[in-house]
């Protein structure tokens, strides 16, 4: 059976995978559509008691006996191949499909598809993407990386012809959408266990841009990001602080640690005067993203100026979630060292007493591939703190350690618990500093150990 004969009709349908950020967006779509949903996955956390709330029954851990009823199962990249509840469908044969099959059935379903995609920044412009549509009344359907606390997660299901998706380069799965309109917000060396190198990284977003159908709106900036675009014949709308961009700011401000101000300036003639709640001088390239995208649909530049104040960044990107005695908790979902250097320079800059960065590192690949770069991100803060490595789809055949990056920073410390790393970090910062949580793994859940500490 095909995705547009089971879809298009409500149906029963099984998720494997239920709390990653990945199958989250499509369940709140399904369930939007009106399609009942049953999921499971290994760990409890936010996600899985987000789509509890929804009246969505997450089983934590995997069984064959789990599926029973149901008419279509949908299962994260993650997943193995000899997931019991896998076999068990095949056994009864239920039809099965891969979260990227559904994305890409579903990117085909919209006149107006905008695929947003980057080595970095790709969750925060397509939450902000999303909060400029809805809050202009354009009712989009939204796929997101992260929380968008305006919709109170990571997808929703709009009646018009609009998609705004979160557009992942890794293991190509960008290459099986359709878009109208691509971003592209930068290229960078990451998931070299899978393209090899760099070039092989630029090779796929040149793929990736041969398939817009409209519009190309891409970082002018960014040499790796021009060398992508080589030989592409659609249109090309680009954007950046360099004066030769067809969209840049103008006059920027910081007018408190967390809000700026700047002109949107498109091809030398000021559309309007933007505010943006939240810091750093990538998310101002973010928003010169997101607003070329919404200009080129038919948002205004004063729908524009009023929708953006209103965002205050996506779930897990430079949240605030508390204070402690004076001691700023925040939590970030950067994983790779540009990231985490441009995170770490914002808090550097925010008038703290010390930074402290709690990382933890995300797959062995990654943090052999990136062991020095990550040194040198993590010698920003006064205090760097090091988790185990989560290896999540992956086994150690690097023969990596955290104990082997926390010897390249000065002063580092590294526990194998996030209890020990909370009672330790607790121990020994000081009202006025702020601790922050970075990472695409688990680590959030230590930032909440420490506010509960």
């Amino acid at each position: 059976m095909t995705l547009d004969s089971l879809l298009l009709t409500p149906r029963r349908i099984h998720l494997i995978g239920a709390g990653g950020a990945g199958i989250f967006p499509l369940a709140q779509i399904l369930h939007g559509q009106g399609h009942i949903l049953q999921g499971s996955d290994n760990n409890p956390g936010d996600t899985v008691d987000a789509q509890k709330k929804m009246g969505v029954t997450v089983y934590i851990g995997h069984k064959a006996e789990q599926i029973n009823g149901a008419e279509l199962i949908i299962y994260s990249a993650a997943i193995p191949q000899d997931n019991p509840e896998l076999a068990q469908a095949r056994r009864l044969g239920i039809p099965i499909f891969e979260r990227a099959e559904v994305l890409s059935w579903l990117s085909k379903q919209y006149a107006d598809c905008i695929c947003l995609a980057g080595a970095h920044g790709k969750t925060s412009t397509t939450a902000l993407l999303s909060q400029i549509l809805i809050t202009s009344g354009l009712d989009p359907t939204c796929v997101i990386g992260g929380r968008l606390p305006l919709i109170d997660g990571n997808g929703r299901a709009g009646a018009s012809a609009i998609l705004a998706i979160e557009a992942c380069e890794y293991k190509d799965t960008f290459l099986r959408l359709s878009p109208d309109i691509a971003v592209i917000l930068n290229v960078d060396a990451d998931h070299l266990e899978y393209f090899g190198d760099l070039n092989g990284v630029i090779r796929s977003f040149n793929r990736f841009a041969e398939n817009a159908a409209r519009l190309i709106i891409a970082n002018g900036d960014d040499p790796n990001t021009a060398a992508a675009l080589q030989g592409v014949r659609t249109e090309i709308l680009t954007f950046g602080f360099g004066g030769k961009n067809d969209y840049t700011a103008a006059n920027i401000q910081m007018a408190e640690p967390t809000r700026q101000q700047f002109d949107l300036v498109f091809r030398g003639q000021t559309l309007a005067n933007i505010t943006l709640n939240v810091p750093g001088r990538h998310n101002i390239l973010n928003t010169l993203a997101a607003s070329a995208a919404a200009l080129a649909i038919g948002v205004t530049p004063e729908q524009l100026a009023g929708a953006i104040p209103g965002f205050g960044g996506a779930g897990r990107r430079f949240e605030i979630l508390g204070k402690v005695r004076g001691i700023t908790i925040a939590d970030d979902y950067a994983h790779h060292p540009a990231e985490l250097a441009a995170t770490l320079k914002v808090a550097a800059e925010m008038g703290y007493g010390r930074v402290w960065a709690v990382f933890q590192p995300f797959t062995f690949s990654r943090t052999a591939h990136f062991l020095d770069d990550f040194a040198q991100s993590l010698k920003i803060p006064e205090k760097a703190v090091l988790s185990a490595i989560m290896g999540g789809r992956e086994t150690n055949t690097y023969g990596i350690h955290t104990r082997d990056l926390a010897e390249k920073i000065p002063g580092a410390v590294w526990f194998e618990t996030f209890e020990e790393i909370a009672s330790y970090v607790m121990a020994n910062a000081q009202s006025g500093d702020l601790v922050i949580t970075l990472g695409c793994g688990d680590v959030y859940k230590c930032a909440k150990m420490m506010l509960k500490l």
